[in-house]
């Protein structure tokens, strides 16, 4: 099976100051994979590497068998992304913003309108066509910039902390959508987070400390080999100062 992502010893640094340090996992279709890690420990370093906003000098980054570096167009075209800070027109409608991206992915305006429509629905966003982003709250901002990231249909969404600044009813209608999203329509997620209640028995798991994979597997078995009872405790032995990883 094709992987959704494959990341291999991938090294970076800021100058002097390494930032990632020989980080290697894969994420399957259909696999909701979370990178677990406090604040500072390089995943969103990593999503910049993985979208090419960053180049890394060494190791590979393939999105679904394509190399992101010598084939960063055709490798790009299979990823959808929703980045931590919102980027939605805030004064132009729901279906404007959408409009907008499905033009830049170079679908006609036929196939534009039946994805759009599509996607409004899945994600309960159909009376909300004509809103302007401004007049929606942040949980239904999210679930637009949901909707933009899949128009393309991509094998891979990259979601960077999608849920900071939500109320409780929110994240967790959002954390339920993305992973039935994940099981249903066969995409791969990689979904960076510091929050352990979105985490599923079922994920993948990837936890990320100081620059470095300190585990990766599902969750049982991180927690498992942590010598751990709970996620809660395997996470802070893997993100202790002393840890085999810091």
């Amino acid at each position: 099976m094709k992987e959704a992502l494959a990341v291999e010893h991938v090294h970076f640094a800021y100058g002097h100051k390494p930032a990632l340090d020989d980080v290697s996992f894969r994420v399957l279709p259909g696999q909701c994979a979370i990178l677990l890690g406090p604040n500072g420990a390089g995943k969103t370093t990593l999503f910049n590497l993985i979208t090419r906003l960053f180049d890394s000098p060494t190791g590979s980054i393939r999105i679904a068998g394509l190399d992101n570096r010598r084939h960063s167009c055709q490798a790009l075209a299979q990823l959808g992304v929703v980045f931590q800070q919102p980027t939605l027109d805030l004064d132009l409608s729901v279906q404007q913003n959408l409009r907008y991206a499905a033009a830049l992915h170079g679908l006609s305006s036929r196939e534009a309108e039946r994805r759009i429509a599509e996607e409004l629905a899945r994600l309960d966003l159909t009376a909300y066509r004509s809103a302007k982003v401004r007049a929606l709250s942040g949980g239904w901002r999210r679930r637009v910039e949901i909707a933009r990231a899949l128009l393309h249909r991509p094998r891979l969404l990259l979601l960077d902390e999608p849920t900071v600044g939500l109320d409780i009813q929110s994240r967790r209608a959002l954390v339920e959508y993305l992973h039935r999203l994940s099981q249903e329509q066969g995409i791969g997620i990689l979904w960076a987070t510091h929050l352990l209640d979105e985490v599923w028995p079922s994920d993948q798991l990837i936890v990320l400390h100081r620059g470095k994979v300190c585990a990766a597997g599902a969750v049982a078995e991180v927690v498992r080999e942590a010598q751990a009872e709970t996620l809660t405790e395997a996470f802070q032995t893997l993100t202790a100062e002393r840890s085999a990883c810091a």
